[in-house]
């Protein structure tokens, strides 16, 4: 054993007592896909709701030598303790690998891994980490297979770490007893040296910080400068990794709200705990306030024209925030109810919420009035929220727990309304919105290339008609192919086409119970010409974290004498406090293929990162992100209509496990991938439920504080 084990066990022993430094460590991603030193892991994981990208040239060649190389890593916090990363490692970037190499040249290197760590909780921070990891999970051929156990200690600007592996590499690298002491002397520097069961390693980094980079994230620059392997003619490698947040909205969603200074009695759930939300706009400007003062006079008491005249500011308010179908009328008491539809805030439901109660509490400011808003889309209701506006007015100012209720579906039957305005004005019907977005159908570590892909932009143009209905037509053009996608070539039937992609009515009705059906009928192109049809039937429990959806699509051939048909059902639970969501599909699949999909999505703010299963007709694990490619708040909706980008776009990377192979698995456990379905354009992509909003309290008045 090489005498650096029992140097750093000493140092562990001088630095067991408590440390109290002011704040962490900064922690960095190793060259072998966890965060670590150069080729071993320390205890830390990657924060939750970050994403890490990374590049090598340290290639670990078939476990045998250490060559000059390429290795891309992209890691993801998904939650509390757990970093997952995909990495992979080539020897060149568009080789075919097929091909024998020449004389006196070795095999090429392609392969595709999936990694995890594991940090295990309940142990006091001011002891040490302890985690766990496995390189390599599943796939046909685990030639990096690696599973260890590390635990780490900070003391000052050091941190140490020791720990035990076993694994296949042949130079016998993280294969035993492992160390590493990381210094940190600046914010911005750092130096390593390790122990990897088989040599010692020595490395700097230096980080630009995010205030460098627009506050976008952070880059590190590493270089590993000395090693005393003999698997290896170059001592130096280097790499460079940059961190990100999924989404600054992740954190300041999950804020903490202050307790109300008294009891208030309430249907909702048990209260959550937040931490402190930072306002992200200036208290509410005088001239938004421009409304007559003295009708809020002695004991907030309004008349039937100052609550007219107030009324009819908050809908002249929201119309100019961009909603559609306003509807805005009092009763007597005074409770204020408020009806609209949704136009700008595409990525999420919740923002419009938060905008729409903000308008309502600052028009109807210092009053005793009570407030319902009710959330429409295509003219059918999906959400109500009601309070009183000095709670939430409270809530705004002073960041104070508000008295709200949340219900799904339509609020309850008011009486004696006195609406204000014309009830057809602002209408959403007959106005076009086009959705810009990327389709992209791509190969990850082939024998062809580490990357090959056809790469179209798309534009979906959706017209609504009447209530529930719309007609949406779909076109692309490519834009940009790697070769191994182009005509003639060996990924020729897979690439993206031109032209028309579908062209179809749909119709949607809200039934009783919590029944939802929407049926699609038209033109659909899925490699082949189709006509068709799809209907999808939904139950939505009553606070809407629960859901059930049975799809059945049938299709003709339009070139020829035929039919297919595919049918599924889906369960999907959303657990709000945590931000995940459940799912599972199972039936009859586009291609034939029978089985079951799981999959489990960890939600940051609007993008979330899957972790995916699949049984038909192989076994296939995967990781999937989702994003929005479009800014949080949209352009208002003009009498020529809206372009917009997308609110979820998704990528995805899987391979087959269980085989003693790894060929290619094209659409499995598919389904037409749709603009318009009940889950993406009416449930806020399954994010539409009463704990939902309870949960993200503090992300509505985020966002009235943003867009006031």
């Amino acid at each position: 054993m090489s005498k650096f084990v029992p140097v750093l066990l000493s140092g562990l022993t001088i630095v067991s007592a408590p440390s109290y430094s002011e704040s962490e460590l900064d922690t960095y991603r190793s060259f072998t896909g966890f965060t670590g030193l150069v080729n071993t892991s320390n205890a830390e994981v990657l924060e939750t709701g970050y994403w890490d990208i990374g590049y090598n040239n340290m290639l670990d060649n078939y476990t045998k030598s250490y060559v000059d190389g390429h290795n891309f890593v992209f890691s993801a916090g998904l939650f509390e303790g757990l970093e997952v990363s995909g990495l992979i490692a080539s020897s060149t970037m568009h080789d075919n690998t097929f091909i024998p190499p020449a004389e006196g040249e070795e095999l090429q290197t392609r392969d595709l891994s999936f990694n995890a760590k594991y940090q295990i909780p309940f142990i006091p921070k001011d002891w040490f980490n302890l985690s766990v990891g496995s390189k390599d999970i599943g796939g046909a051929a685990n030639n990096y297979e690696t599973h260890f156990v590390v635990a780490s200690k900070e003391w000052r600007n050091f941190r140490f770490s020791l720990g035990a592996s076993r694994s296949k590499h042949e130079t016998g690298m993280m294969n035993g007893a492992f160390g590493g002491i990381e210094w940190m002397p600046l914010d911005w520097l750092a130096f390593q040296v390790e122990y990897d069961a088989e040599a010692i390693n020595s490395a700097a980094r230096v980080v630009i910080p995010k205030e460098w980079l627009f506050d976008l994230g952070e880059l590190s620059l590493t270089s590993r400068f000395y090693s005393s392997t003999d698997f290896t003619d170059d001592d130096i490698f280097w790499g460079i990794n940059f961190k990100a947040p999924f989404s600054k909205l992740a954190q300041s969603s999950k804020s903490k709200i202050e307790a109300a200074p008294k009891p208030i009695v309430s249907s909702r759930p048990e209260q959550r705990n937040f931490k402190p939300v930072e306002k992200a706009a200036t208290d509410t400007q005088a001239d938004r306030n421009s409304h007559d003062k003295t009708a809020k006079a002695s004991g907030h008491e309004l008349e039937r024209k100052d609550l007219n005249k107030l009324a009819r500011e908050l809908r002249n308010t929201l119309i100019a925030d961009g909603f559609e179908s306003v509807r805005v009328g009092f009763n007597s008491q005074p409770t204020i109810i408020v009806s609209l539809e949704n136009a700008t805030f595409n990525n999420n439901e919740i923002d419009a919420l938060g905008l729409a109660i903000g308008r309502v509490t600052e028009v109807f400011s210092g009053t005793s009035a009570k407030f319902i808003l009710e959330l429409q889309n295509h003219g059918i209701s999906m959400m109500a929220l009601s309070g009183d506006v000095a709670s939430y007015e409270r809530f705004l100012k002073d960041n104070v727990e508000p008295n709200i209720n949340v219900k799904m579906g339509s609020r309850a039957s008011i009486a004696g309304v006195t609406w204000v305005g014309l009830e057809n004005a602002n209408q959403r019907f007959l106005k076009p919105r086009v959705t810009i977005s990327p389709e992209v159908n791509s190969t990850h570590a082939t024998e062809f290339g580490v990357l090959d892909y056809s790469l179209a932009l798309k534009a979906d143009v959706n017209l609504p008609l009447w209530k529930g209905a719309g007609f949406n037509l779909t076109a692309q053009t490519v834009v940009s192919e790697s070769d191994d996608f182009k005509e003639k070539k060996i990924f020729d039937d897979l690439s993206e086409d031109n032209g028309v992609r579908s062209a179809f009515l749909y119709q949607t009705y809200q039934l009783p119970w919590g029944i939802y059906n929407q049926t699609k009928v038209g033109f659909f192109r899925e490699f082949h010409k189709y006509k068709g049809i799809i209907n999808e039937t939904a139950w939505v429990s009553p606070n809407g974290s629960h859901k059930f959806t049975n799809t059945y699509g049938y299709f003709e051939y339009q070139d020829f004498n035929s039919d297919r048909d595919y049918h599924t059902l889906d369960y999907q639970y959303y657990w709000a406090e945590r931000d995940l969501s459940f799912h599972v599909t199972g039936g009859k699949f586009w291609r034939k293929d029978k089985g079951v999909k799981v999959e489990t999505r960890f939600w940051f703010g609007d993008s979330y990162v899957a972790v995916y299963g699949e049984n038909t007709n192989a076994k296939v694990a995967g990781v999937a992100i989702n994003i929005p490619l479009s800014k949080r708040k949209n352009m208002n909706v003009t009498k020529y209509g809206q372009i917009k980008g997308t609110s979820s776009w998704r990528h995805q990377i899987g391979t087959r496990i269980g085989d003693s192979h790894n060929k290619l698995v094209y659409q499995q456990a598919y389904q037409p991938r749709l603009p318009v379905t009940l889950n993406k354009t009416f449930f806020n992509q399954g994010r539409n439920s009463v704990d939902y909003v309870y949960s993200n309290l503090s992300r509505l008045r985020n966002a009235y504080l943003t867009y006031k």
